[in-house]
């Protein structure tokens, strides 16, 4: 299982995940202006790990902050932080979490020197943490999928897109370590390429097994029969089940529902949003042009072509079969079953 992110003395290390397979890049954010442009870069993608990153952002730009103009550095690190990328909520979450621990320090009377030191604990702790969570979902989804199945993901949901393990990919993780032998059909998800460059990498280390397919050939192998289960992660969950996901992720689900395919998505209780009554309401990331226009660099569209790039799309809750969390499976009616896993 690869290192996605780590806390060290020199810095916050990263793997370069926009040049996987072909490199294995690892970079240092030595501040967290270097972490941010990471962030909005893709050096690191997925909704947890993009929180744990932004947790070491803030925890190395405290170290860094000066003692005179403590509060009003950490500000603007917060905000820099937190205008990197819209939709990932997991982003937001971190960085809530690192600012409510400096006011709780602050009310202890704590001095900056400790604030700091607890600050590092944290974002260690948060990535920590992101570990076993995934590990806790994936015990939960493996119960879902049938013996000997071919599970559809789309985009990379795995020990690349969180601090290890990873959400839909720890579900298919943990079930062949259960015994199940489960194979996988990995969406190429265009046009970062996540399914093809990441999801395919991944599963190829770990030995299990994977078939790698064009985003627009999911429906015909769902109609062939060839699908038992797709599990799939999130971005952001509203408080009625709706799923931000990579874009596409919608086209899969109602294809999914079309052929009698179970659909699941697997993500922590930190994506869900349960502040937005639906999927109407998340913001959705639009990206530059030339990730559709040009593939490893070259043009593959006219010049001047008109682009639209959303990064993700919305899944309407009438298409989730179920929402697993480390705390458990959530079922419709959404609204009531996620509702009662947040607060357990």
């Amino acid at each position: 299982m690869v290192n996605t992110i780590e806390w060290t003395p020199e810095g916050v290390v990263m793997i370069d995940q926009r040049v996987l397979p072909g490199e294995e890049t690892f970079i240092t954010c030595k501040n967290y202006e270097e972490v941010a442009d990471a962030i909005r870069t893709m050096v690191i993608r997925g909704a947890p790990a993009i929180g744990c990153a932004a947790a070491m952002g803030v925890a190395i730009g405290a170290l860094q902050a000066s003692d005179e103009n403590f509060d009003a550095e950490m500000e603007t690190i917060c905000s820099t932080l937190a205008g990197t990328r819209p939709t990932a909520v997991n982003l937001f979450w971190a960085i809530d979490r690192m600012q409510r621990l400096i006011a709780a320090k602050k009310a202890e009377g704590a001095s900056l020197s400790e604030i700091r030191e607890a600050l590092t604990a944290e974002a260690e702790q948060v990535l920590a943490e992101d570990i076993e969570i995934n590990k806790a979902m994936g015990r939960h989804g493996a119960t879902l999928l049938p013996q000997g199945a071919t599970v559809m993901t789309h985009c990379n949901a795995g020990a690349l897109a969180t601090g290890g393990y990873g959400t839909a990919l720890g579900v298919i993780r943990a079930a062949v370590e259960s015994g199940n032998p489960v194979a996988v059909l990995a969406n190429e998800t265009r046009p970062f390429l996540q399914g093809a460059r990441l999801t395919v990498w991944e599963l190829q280390q770990d030995e299990i097994p994977v078939t790698l397919l064009t985003d627009n050939m999911a429906g015909h192998v769902m109609k062939a029969g060839k699908v038992g289960a797709v599990v799939v992660g999130a971005d952001r969950i509203a408080a009625n089940g709706d799923v931000a996901n990579k874009i596409g992720t919608y086209s899969v689900a109602v294809l999914a529902k079309e052929n009698g395919v179970p659909f699941y998505v697997a993500a922590p209780i930190s994506t869900l949003d349960l502040t937005l009554e639906s999927g109407d309401l998340i913001p959705i990331e639009e990206r530059a042009a030339d990730e559709v226009t040009h593939l490893a660099g070259k043009a593959v569209a006219p010049v001047g072509t008109t682009v639209m790039n959303p990064a993700f799309d919305v899944t309407p809750n009438r298409y989730v079969t179920a929402i697993i969390t480390e705390k458990g499976v959530a079922r419709p009616p959404f609204v009531e079953s996620l509702k009662a896993l947040a607060k357990s």
